[in-house]
């Protein structure tokens, strides 16, 4: 079968990627939800009219990039964002140990806002919803989290019963809005807690900790939130591999 391409298609790239970019740009503009199955590598080659080594290729490509998952037996899905609670990576449990359990949330306000002038230049919007909670492990306040959502992306989700939201705000983002978080970037350095802050994370008043700002961002690399996580720093720590 000959290598025909999408007209979309950049024809500078070879046809795998031009493929895995048409795929992408689809994945972006929310053609396919979390629960349901991508078209068969057959039925791509099939719609494309491109070889199935190619389309194989192409979709491998995304598998790698962490876009695609295959399922044994299933077929291939979105992957479901993973990294939602990955902040705590930054925050022992006890004696070092990393906690492996999801961290409880408890949501303390969702407010339109007009965001701050830096969040709002990061987010390309001052017009947002701003969400402020506090996660928990174990019972015990862990993480006090300020978060920016532009309210064009997000319209509603103030409103929404917090019993459908859960722990996890990267899987709600997609399956309610479409939304999907395909990297985040963290930032990290160390302050005195605010008075907010320290109260809801059961601290002295000024206390040390770290703050972790958080930019998540679509396929296309436009921004879609951004966070400042708060934690005390006598949990904090940081570990890198180096090889």
């Amino acid at each position: 079968m000959s290598d025909k391409m999408p007209n979309t298609a950049d024809r500078r790239l070879p046809a795998y990627l031009r493929l895995r970019d048409e795929l992408a740009a689809r994945i972006a503009a929310g053609e396919w939800d979390a629960s349901e199955m991508l078209p068969s590598e057959n039925a791509l080659t099939r719609e494309s009219g491109l070889s199935v080594g190619t389309v194989r290729k192409a979709v491998q490509q995304l598998v790698d990039e962490g876009l695609l998952e295959r399922r044994q037996g299933a077929g291939t899905f979105l992957r479901k964002p993973a990294f939602d609670s990955s902040l705590f990576r930054f925050f022992a449990l006890r004696d070092g140990e990393a906690p492996s359990t999801i961290p409880v949330s408890r949501l303390i306000a969702r407010t339109r806002a007009t965001a701050p002038e830096a969040v709002a230049r990061i987010l390309g919007t001052s017009d947002c919803v701003r969400i402020e909670r506090v996660r928990l492990l174990q019972d015990i306040p862990w993480l006090s989290e300020d978060i920016w959502l532009p309210r064009a992306r997000f319209d509603g989700i103030e409103a929404v019963p917090e019993m459908e939201i859960g722990p996890l705000l990267y899987p709600f983002y997609l399956g309610r809005y479409g939304q999907f978080i395909a990297r985040a970037e963290d930032e990290v350095r160390f302050g005195k807690a605010t008075e907010i802050a320290a109260e809801r994370l059961n601290l002295p008043a000024a206390a040390p900790v770290a703050l972790i700002e958080r930019t998540a961002f679509a396929l296309d690399g436009q921004a879609l939130e951004w966070r400042l996580a708060c934690g005390a720093a006598d949990r904090f720590r940081y570990r890198s591999r180096i090889s």
